[in-house]
């Protein structure tokens, strides 16, 4: 695991918090799309620009990228060894986008784009409800191709899922510096 993508079924599904914790975990940079993606006060980096800052990054030794942007998944996909898959049910998708949106109000994120203060739109909330099926639905047929292709898809499906894997990839990681040192 030294190439990792997190991804997941929606926004609000804790990739930004869970591939930071992975990074600490493994000592692997995390890079956020978010942050590629926006530039000050919410304006959208040209395409071209933001997938040739997501290959510059995949041909690193290591990496963690997290985030969708699916029309990209092919620039970090074929060099990933590992996908890790969030998928937490879509009213607790919504409810953490809602959340962040209080606890960050007039704050710009250590995950998002200089300047990108936080900020809420019903549009928003809208594509979280209104996609999660079709997106799960796709994501599903995703998987196939990654396994055919030898990497490795793990799927997380609650926060007891999420907090389990992280503390016994943590508790691997302990033993294996003990060894080592």
């Amino acid at each position: 695991m030294k190439r990792i993508m997190v991804i997941g079924v929606s926004a609000g599904a804790g990739k930004s918090t869970f591939a930071t914790e992975l990074g600490e975990i493994l000592r692997i940079d995390v890079y956020h799309l978010d942050a590629l993606y926006w530039r000050p006060h919410w304006i959208e980096a040209p395409f071209e620009e933001f997938e040739e800052a997501q290959r510059e990054i995949a041909e690193r030794q290591t990496w963690i990228i997290e985030g969708n942007y699916s029309k990209t998944f092919g620039v970090r996909e074929y060099r990933a060894d590992t996908i890790i898959y969030l998928e937490l049910p879509r009213y607790v998708c919504v409810y953490r986008a809602l959340k962040r949106w209080v606890m960050n109000l007039g704050k710009t994120r250590p995950d998002m784009g200089a300047g990108c203060k936080e900020k809420m739109e019903w549009k928003f909330l809208k594509y979280i409800v209104t996609t999660y099926k079709d997106r799960r639905r796709k994501m599903y047929k995703r998987f196939k191709l990654w396994n055919a292709s030898g990497k490795e898809v793990i799927v997380l499906k609650s926060k007891q899922e999420i907090r389990s894997y992280l503390q016994d990839l943590k508790a691997k990681q302990n033993q294996l510096n003990k060894q080592l040192s």
